[in-house]
């Protein structure tokens, strides 16, 4: 049986700014579903913490060295992490704006936050559709640039890995910041 998604499934976004994070850090992949991005992370000698809260889906990555996984309902349950802090963050393609300051305050000084998801106007490729699920215009960049270093930033529509309208941005706790190669 081959497994659901390999590291070539990861998001550009996260390739290109993964090699940001500390070496040999201990990263959180939020939301993490099947575990692209905590296979790719594993790879380049990070610990890997995936949380999502679908143990079918965490499943796929037991046994994975590196790789912790963790149940937990983000969005009805406890927040699992208070009190932690981690190198990196990874969340793609999730969104519940009341996470956000717990999720903030996991990262730890020098740490990297990579995170992309939809935005308004994705609604005409589907879903998401509901716009508790969608940023707004520029919402990440205006959340982050007075508590972080912004690395980068982009919104708009893509057409790769399918249509859609996101937002994503990729900023470290700290200054300054060395950006890597495009």
């Amino acid at each position: 049986m081959s497994e659901p998604f390999t590291t070539l499934d990861a998001s550009p976004w996260v390739r290109r700014f993964a090699p940001l994070i500390p070496a040999g850090g201990e990263v959180l992949d939020l939301a993490c579903g099947a575990g692209r991005h905590a296979r790719l992370l594993v790879q380049m000698d990070y610990r890997v913490e995936a949380v999502d809260r679908n143990d079918a889906l965490l499943a796929a990555l037991d046994g994975i060295e590196g790789i912790t996984t963790r149940q937990a309902d983000l969005e009805g349950g406890p927040w699992p992490y208070f009190g932690r802090a981690f190198e990196g963050i990874v969340v793609t393609n999730y969104l519940w704006r009341p996470l956000l300051p717990s999720l903030f305050a996991c990262l730890e000084e020098g740490g990297v936050l990579i995170y992309e998801t939809f935005m308004v106007g994705n609604e005409r490729f589907g879903k998401p559709s509901n716009p508790e699920y969608l940023l707004r215009r520029g919402e990440l960049l205006d959340l982050m640039h007075k508590r972080f270093n912004v690395v980068a930033f982009e919104q708009g529509e893509v057409e790769q890995p399918w249509p859609a309208v996101i937002q994503r941005i990729a900023v470290r706790r700290g200054w300054p910041s060395l950006l890597p190669p495009a």
